[in-house]
């Protein structure tokens, strides 16, 4: 068994039923994309929505993203723990980080606190795509 985690509304995990979870292909500055998408996917049966956040542009449409969409949304954050701070303090239901990547180990730290606090999800994870090209040689 697993243990149950809550993304806004949607229980995964456990016994829960199995959600379904898409990742919107626009940027996520482009508000108006990305509330046509997450509205196609959901009358399709997307349960959990993500994105991308990969610069200040889309950090700065939070906010707003979080406005507009009551679907529980995922904010995959790339490279800059500031990043990470804005969606959990846009009410993002969820984050995913790759600590090894988002700023050293205070960063990661500030991180874990504004979560603890807010409750925010969290998905720690790393690919081969997020590892630095020297590291990964």
């Amino acid at each position: 068994m697993t243990k149950t985690v809550k993304i806004g509304g949607v229980y995964i995990g456990g016994t829960n039923k199995i959600a379904i979870q898409s990742m919107l292909n626009v940027k996520t500055s482009d508000i108006p994309k990305v509330i046509a998408q997450s509205e196609r996917l959901t009358s399709a049966g997307c349960d959990i929505i993500r994105m991308s956040v990969k610069d200040d542009a889309d950090a700065s449409a939070l906010i707003d993203v979080r406005k507009a969409l009551t679907v529980p949304i995922v904010a995959d954050i790339h490279f800059n723990y500031k990043y990470a701070l804005k969606a959990i303090d846009a009410g993002f239901d969820k984050i995913r980080i790759n600590p090894g990547n988002i700023g050293g180990e205070d960063k990661v730290a500030e991180v874990a606190e504004a979560l603890k606090q807010s409750g925010c999800a969290v998905r720690v994870g790393s690919n081969s795509g997020s590892i630095e090209k020297e590291i990964l040689a």
